[in-house]
């Protein structure tokens, strides 16, 4: 799949940038892998060594060539610093929706930014032409995802039993939240 090109200007909301993922952001990563629950959704292996997150960087930085979509590193405006990563992943493209991701480096929880980064993400989906929906798939005891999710502007539309998705191996529950693209109506 051909994606829209890459931002000429880097989405912004608040106290944070998305720009795209820089080898400097393997200190990032490594921090991002001590998180438990973080290696389970995607990619970074738990406890990454420099090298095992130097290739993460890698693989996110042909995310987009590949068309999977548009991986970020969250920065701070301030000081251009990576607190954390974000992604738009757009292989249902075709069907009008795509399904964001987001995580914020431990040390740097609880101060806005993840719910900012996810504003910023989800402005930038509205200029992906044909993309109607975004869509976050959130474990029902992630309360702080949950609250990120609300603090952006999702809209929780249903919880999906039986084991909807699988993370770290296992099929899990998950509620589903959505964004619709204004002036879109589903009705």
């Amino acid at each position: 799949m051909t994606l829209p090109p890459w931002p000429a200007e880097p989405p912004a909301c608040g106290q944070v940038l998305l720009r795209a993922v820089e080898a400097r952001d393997a200190a990032m990563a490594q921090s991002l892998s001590t998180d438990p629950y973080v290696p389970q959704t995607g990619s970074l292996p738990g406890g990454a060594t420099v090298q095992e997150a130097l290739a993460w960087v890698g693989r996110q930085q042909k995310r987009h060539a590949e068309g999977a979509g548009f991986s970020f590193t969250i920065a701070r405006r301030s000081d251009d610093v990576a607190i954390g990563h974000c992604g738009l992943w757009l292989k249902d493209l075709d069907e009008g929706r795509a399904s964001a991701g987001y995580a914020v480096a431990p040390s740097e929880r609880g101060r806005g930014y993840a719910a900012e980064a996810l504003a910023a993400l989800t402005e930038f989906a509205w200029t992906v032409p044909d993309l109607r929906r975004v869509e976050l798939f959130i474990e029902p005891w992630n309360d702080g995802s949950i609250r990120t999710a609300e603090r952006a502007g999702y809209v929780r539309e249903e919880s999906l039993q039986d084991r909807h998705r699988k993370v770290g191996g296992e099929r899990r529950d998950m509620v589903l939240f959505a964004s619709v693209r204004p002036g879109h109506f589903t009705g």
